[in-house]
């Protein structure tokens, strides 16, 4: 990691400056913990990817929403340096790159101004009592690690002296961030679970048997578990989806439809199967393909 010059958290004045001009920004705020637990895996790399290229919103354009994974979210301005490293987030509103020309190393909230609207975990054995805070297995309630820890240090004089440890992820998402939406996936049994922000405390959601599993009705979009192949791997994969459950398409999927599409246009006005092949760069057997579908 490249060094970071820290920059000093500037006395207020009258009137008080914003967070935004006295806190540290991104470039001021480490971008990296590799000691941390749960670090990506391959999984933790591909999924991602899928949720952000097939995420269609009607009400925000994609120059004006930012999707991140595995980016340190700074959240609290009392605490400059605790952060959260969400496998997966969505930031609305908010310009794709950072001030509209930089490549963001971290989310810094009070930089940005917009909190993240969804945030999506992963789990692993490693991380899941954390993502699940109360909601995690009941059996297991005395491993909470939901509310903050205070550890009292006695000093020279006898005084007491109380710390604060960063709290752990729920807490932060519903408590500090109030972000409206909070889904978790277990990969290894395929299951989803939503947690959605009612009255200021999240409230597990009934999931539909169906696909969508999970429906983001202010958002106006679905999230299923899609079986199939992304990037030649095959497995159980989130995706968004549309209310009837049709499967939003990634851009390379768009592209490739794009092209079948015109495919099928060109043979339907009587044009060679070879011809088509060569004009569009398919493979003859794809055209063929599609001419005896059609």
């Amino acid at each position: 990691m490249a060094p970071i010059t820290r920059k000093p958290i500037l006395e207020q004045v009258d009137p008080p400056r914003s967070p935004r001009e006295t806190l540290p920004t991104m470039d001021d705020l480490p971008s990296e913990y590799p000691e941390e637990p749960g670090l990506p895996d391959e999984f933790h790399d591909l999924q991602p990817q899928l949720l952000s290229r097939t995420l269609r919103l009607s009400r925000y354009p994609r120059d004006n929403c930012f999707t991140a994974s595995d980016l340190n979210l700074y959240y609290d301005v009392n605490h400059p340096l605790w952060h959260k490293r969400p496998d997966w987030f969505l930031a609305v509103d908010a310009p794709r790159l950072y001030e509209g020309k930089d490549l963001r190393r971290s989310y810094v909230v009070w930089q940005e101004g917009k909190n993240p609207y969804v945030v999506i975990e992963f789990l692993s054995p490693g991380t899941e009592v954390e993502d699940l805070g109360r909601f995690y297995d009941a059996a297991s309630k005395s491993a909470n690690v939901e509310s903050v820890t205070l550890t009292v240090h006695p000093t020279d004089n006898g005084a007491e002296q109380i710390s604060t440890q960063p709290p752990a992820k729920l807490e932060v998402y519903e408590r500090y961030l109030r972000i409206p939406h909070y889904l978790v996936y277990n990969r290894y049994n395929r299951q989803l679970r939503y947690f959605k922000l009612d009255g200021g405390r999240y409230q597990e959601q009934s999931l539909n048997p169906e696909t969508p599993l999970a429906w983001l009705v202010d958002l106006e979009i679905g999230l299923g578990v899609w079986e199939g192949e992304f990037e030649g791997v095959p497995g159980h994969w989130l995706r968004w989806c549309d209310r009837a459950g049709n499967w939003r398409l990634t851009d390379t999927e768009q592209a490739q439809a794009q092209l079948l599409q015109a495919a099928q246009n060109l043979l339907a006005i009587g044009m060679e199967i070879e011809q088509v092949a060569q004009l569009l760069g398919l493979s003859e057997g794809q055209v063929k393909t599609l001419k005896s579908s059609s």
